[in-house]
């Protein structure tokens, strides 16, 4: 999603200069309105359903481009916050409900967290992480998949060479498909292929027709750091917990095998986006889930390996944290100043100021819940605040503490872009 020069608009050049000023701690024209999360904000805006908009994302996009449009943002918002419902029906997805796939059709998307790695099978994932990802974490999180999980155990047992001829090789794969009931598999498989290519493209016209508009796109791609991988997806916070006193060598080994893949897949990503930043969304990290101890043994190392790796590639690291990052502000330090940025739900932004203000842009911290319930002038005085605090430098960039809530107010989301506008 590129465009030459000659095709950039003013008004994209301007916006895309304010961020950029923003993250490199110089003073812009303003200070940038930017949110880099939105779920189902857009929806209840524009009166789509949460199941319209994640089962018909052409809908979804829609919604996005008007709201960005009406508050007149700085860039726009990426679109794969809210995953496409289609997909995960079609794979049996099991780590997550959402609205049309057992949730009412107002509700969000929900976690479903389990251990579907058990703590007696890390030395078996570790082993061999491929043949255990088929065999059998696959077929647990996705229930689809689970015929792959029997072609794999057959595979081994029966000599494929003698099979390989024009006379016993097509009747031996029709009756593995008809033994193993892989038609339905395949048939899934199809539309999936055809789901997915349907939303890349809806995704990529949504960009290219943002730019034109003149909003500029500031997420490449989303990654999760190798811990919040396996407490997320793996183990689930009471497992990976536990594994913190119980098995702690082999949640490191595991941590350390992952650190490659999660740098991988962000930056190419981005690369295949053509947007070179990567949101990494830090969920069991803040001060309310782990001590510093727990933060500096089993987090800092695979998270501060992922935004070098990230710099490394020419990929802007956006740290995306969720909870109370004060006591963890330290750590940042370590990292070369004016490569990342960080996103901040709660944090003392003074101390932020004080520790980091010289390193990191400092993006979003407005109250979210005064973004709901509160009036447009209590999020004036929290946003002049942001400006007073740290527009001095430039380092600065407007959004609400977890991006725009799905409850916020529209005249409080407006107030967001008019303050800027009146102070800034």
């Amino acid at each position: 999603m590129e465009m030459s020069k000659s095709q950039q608009s003013p008004a994209f050049l301007a916006r895309q200069k304010r961020i950029e000023d923003a993250f490199n701690l110089k003073k812009p024209d303003r200070v940038p309105v930017a949110p880099v999360t939105l779920h189902y904000y857009p929806n209840r805006a524009k009166g789509i359903s949460n199941k319209d908009a994640m089962y018909q994302l052409d809908k979804r996009l829609q919604a996005i481009k008007a709201v960005t449009i009406e508050h007149d943002w700085d860039a726009a918002p990426p679109a794969a916050a809210v995953g496409a419902a289609r997909p995960w029906e079609l794979l049996g997805i099991q780590q997550v409900k959402w609205p049309g796939g057992g949730l009412r059709d107002d509700m969000p998307f929900q976690w479903i967290e389990k251990e579907y790695v058990l703590q007696s099978e890390y030395d078996e994932m570790l082993a061999n992480p491929n043949a255990f990802v088929i065999n059998k974490l696959w077929p647990r999180i996705a229930t689809t998949m689970e015929p792959l999980s029997r072609l794999f155990q057959m595979g081994g047992t029966i000599p494929l060479l003698p099979l390989s001829d024009p006379y016993v090789l097509p009747g031996f794969v029709g009756g593995i498909i008809n033994q193993l009931g892989l038609q339905d598999f395949l048939t899934r498989m199809q539309e999936l292929g055809q789901e997915s290519n349907k939303n890349n493209q809806l995704i990529a016209s949504y960009g290219i027709e943002m730019m034109q508009l003149g909003y500029p796109s500031i997420v490449g791609s989303h990654v999760f750091c190798a811990f919040d991988w396996i407490s997320d997806c793996l183990r689930g916070i009471r497992g990976s917990s536990l594994d913190m006193y119980q098995v702690p060598d082999k949640l490191l080994a595991t941590i350390n095998m992952l650190i490659p893949s999660t740098i991988y897949g962000a930056v190419s990503m981005a690369q295949k986006s053509h947007i070179n930043s990567s949101a990494i969304y830090l969920h069991r990290g803040s001060a309310g889930f782990m001590s510093d101890a727990q933060f500096a043994r089993f987090y800092w190392p695979c998270l501060k390996a992922l935004i070098l790796g990230l710099i490394e590639a020419g990929v802007m690291p956006i740290v995306y944290t969720e909870g109370d990052y004060t006591p963890r502000l330290k750590y940042f330090q370590e990292l070369p100043p004016k490569k990342f940025v960080m996103h901040y739900q709660d944090v003392d932004r003074r101390e932020a100021k004080k520790i980091l203000g010289e390193i990191t842009c400092f993006w979003g911290n407005v109250s979210s819940s005064l973004m709901c319930t509160g009036t447009p002038q209590q999020v004036e005085n929290d946003v002049k605040e942001l400006i007073n605090i740290f527009a001095d430098n430039g380092g600065l960039i407007i959004d609400a503490s977890v991006g725009i809530p799905d409850e916020a107010k529209p005249e409080n989301v407006q107030a967001l872009t008019d303050t800027v506008r009146k102070y800034a």
